[in-house]
């Protein structure tokens, strides 16, 4: 039972005093990321300030109402298709 205990709790990963470089490597990454973050939130922030506090309704310029009553139809008479989405791409046609 000690011999597993032994086994276990022996330093398999060599002498871990050489190098001495993974504090300062550490602490040189930590302040790069902080540096980094502070960076993209001043950005983030600059680029939402200049947006404006509404945007203008979905639907075209204000005072061109149209109606599907003042589209003309086909000069045949026959009633038109409804545009259908293009299979490609998924979007209406024009």
């Amino acid at each position: 039972m000690l011999n597993a205990v032994q086994v276990l709790a022996e330093n398999n990963f060599g002498d871990t005093r050489t190098g001495g470089l993974a504090g300062p490597m550490g602490l040189f990454l930590i302040v790069l990321l902080g540096t980094a973050t502070v960076l993209l939130i001043r950005n983030m922030n600059s680029r939402l300030r200049r947006l404006p506090d509404r945007f203008p309704e979905p639907g075209g310029p204000v005072g061109t109402d149209r109606t599907d009553s003042s589209v003309p139809g086909p000069p045949d008479g026959t009633p038109g298709q409804e545009s259908r989405p293009n299979p490609s791409s998924g979007h209406q046609q024009p």
